[in-house]
């Protein structure tokens, strides 16, 4: 087993504690040895029975330990190859799916034939995420998200909870999609859009 960090103290580092957990029931990889705060102030001791061991800069005293970073937490460059990808045994991964560094797959996802993940990609439970697909570094799929085939996200959009995105549709970097909306054209770069059919109410 190889020793691991998670950077961040919130809820989804919690919820990622317990996929780790998950994951070494599967088949044991890696020991936690607790959590890093993001940022300076005061936080708990403790989070799912594990240490706060500091904050970022305490990765410093940690050279060889293995990171995940939670949703929200930049990782530091010094991480490189440390930092790890997190997917949940119930997520479904084809064989020619890729997905880069650091990213998260909740439980019960779906990503399909020759989709392709950039880094730091972090899927919420149940999110579909269909053949050919193509999202770049610091994408957020919520819960219960589909992307249909062929479709291209750019880096750090948004997508809402249980959105719809039609096939080969391209959504632009920094935008938003509303929760439960259902996009059925080109979604432009920082647009905030709504609705079924989506359109945009203003720009990010």
């Amino acid at each position: 087993m190889r020793d691991l960090i998670i950077l961040g103290t919130g809820p989804h580092a919690a919820e990622m504690a317990e996929i780790v957990a998950e994951v070494n029931r599967a088949g044991a990889r890696w020991r936690l040895l607790g959590f890093l705060r993001a940022g300076s102030g005061e936080g708990p001791a403790e989070l799912e029975g594990y240490p706060v061991l500091g904050t970022l800069a305490d990765l410093a005293a940690y050279p060889q330990v293995e990171v995940l970073a939670e949703y929200g937490v930049r990782p530091p460059a010094t991480v490189g190859a440390r930092l790890q990808t997190l997917v949940a045994p119930s997520a479904f991964l084809a064989r020619s799916a890729r997905l880069g560094a650091g990213c998260v797959i909740y439980p019960q996802c779906f990503v399909g034939a020759q989709a392709v993940l950039g880094e730091r990609v972090f899927v919420l439970a149940g999110a579909v995420i269909n053949h050919d697909a193509w999202l770049a570094d610091e994408v957020t799929v919520c819960s219960g998200v589909t992307l249909a085939g062929g479709v291209r996200v750019e880096q750090r959009a948004y997508l809402g909870q249980a959105c719809t995105v039609r096939q080969n549709l391209h959504v632009g970097a920094g935008s938003v999609v509303g929760m439960g909306s259902v996009v059925t054209a080109d979604v432009p770069a920082h647009a905030v859009v709504a609705g079924n059919p989506a359109r945009v109410r203003r720009w990010s």
